[in-house]
């Protein structure tokens, strides 16, 4: 291998890695997301349309 071409790969590589953790992070942060709305939605009251009629 030519010195241009392992330079080329290693770049490749540390792309690869730095794409893989970005996806993961933006992942967690979807999640995070996710469960903080639906802990907002829990804590709030009841409306009229949510109470059962009689």
């Amino acid at each position: 291998m030519s010195r241009q071409t392992e330079a080329e790969d290693e770049r490749r590589a540390r792309l690869a890695a730095a794409l893989r953790e970005n996806l993961k992070r933006r992942k967690a942060q979807a999640r995070a997301r996710r469960a903080s709305e639906t802990t907002a939605e829990d804590m709030l009251p009841p409306t009229q349309a949510d109470s059962p009629r009689s």
